[in-house]
């Protein structure tokens, strides 16, 4: 299982901070697909992403056990 922390608009796009992932045999765009289809989450295309704490791209494999952060763009002043 893979551990997927939400921020921003995609919390209040899945109404939650983490989901679990049940597989974990994929990479971080097939995670977002995967999380697009069955969470309808729209906010995915431009979101960072880190692996256990350290940023990472879409091709990145994902590992058992690994816990995924995706954070939206931070607009404001």
């Amino acid at each position: 299982m893979v551990k997927v922390l939400l921020f921003a608009r995609l919390q209040e796009e899945a109404g939650t901070d983490s989901l679990t992932v049940p597989q974990s045999d994929m990479s971080v765009a097939e995670l977002k697909q995967w999380l697009e289809k069955e969470y309808g989450l729209t906010s995915l295309s431009n979101t960072m992403t880190a692996i256990n704490e350290n940023y990472t791209d879409d091709s990145a494999l994902l590992s058992e056990g690994d816990t995924v952060a995706l954070i939206p763009p931070v607009s404001g002043g």
